[in-house]
């Protein structure tokens, strides 16, 4: 089994040496008989950082199949959220790559490191049916108040259109000296003669 290994230190780690938790993956697939395919650290990179270097390194190495498992030492050293710990899993479950964090115990290729990942699957479903209710409940109750929802109502003077149109000016600069779309300024001018200077507009 090739396996690589994911260290990092944060900025809030002053003095920290990756080595502590890299040691400790090695010694860790020397135990299982693995070979360590890659070695990736990132170092002064805050757990929260969209992007890291090395882990990027490592998730582009994986599609490459450059190894077989992915051994971290901790979850929170790897993933900067639960959904994205979920969403790394997934990808290493479709490419076939075993996951593998010493502290937490997770080890994917076992029959419990699959459950403890159906398991983070199936909650992260349900926060997010949950999330998506209560946004639905959130539009039902303000529809129930009478609250009008999206944008408000622009209100378009008919009569100063007609008076720049009278002036020479086209219907793209009248859009922009009304600060609205220019098919908002034909619907108004058109609507004008039916007695309605009043619409939603669709653009601005």
């Amino acid at each position: 089994m090739r396996a690589a290994i994911y260290a990092r230190v944060s900025t809030a780690n002053n003095g920290q040496d990756p080595r502590v938790q890299t040691r400790e993956l090695q010694e860790y697939c020397q135990r299982r008989g693995w070979i360590v395919a890659g070695e990736y650290v990132d170092v002064g990179i805050s757990g929260t950082k969209e992007k890291r270097p090395e882990l990027d390194r490592l998730l582009a190495d994986a599609h490459r199949r450059r190894f077989d498992a992915v051994v971290v030492w901790r979850f929170d050293r790897f993933a900067r959220s639960v959904s994205h710990l979920l969403r790394a899993l997934e990808n290493f479950q479709a490419l076939g790559i075993e996951f593998v964090s010493l502290s937490e115990q997770m080890d994917t290729s076992t029959p419990t490191g699959k459950m403890v990942f159906t398991v983070l699957g199936a909650v992260a479903e349900l926060e997010r049916s949950l999330i998506v209710e209560r946004v639905k409940a959130g539009l039902r109750n303000a529809r129930a108040k009478g609250k009008t929802l999206g944008r408000p109502k622009k209100i378009v003077d008919a009569a100063r259109i007609a008076a720049l149109r009278a002036q020479g000016f086209g219907w793209i600069k009248i859009s922009r000296q009304l600060g609205v779309g220019v098919g908002t300024v034909l619907r108004a001018s058109q609507e004008a003669h039916d007695g309605h200077s009043t619409i939603h507009p669709k653009s601005k």
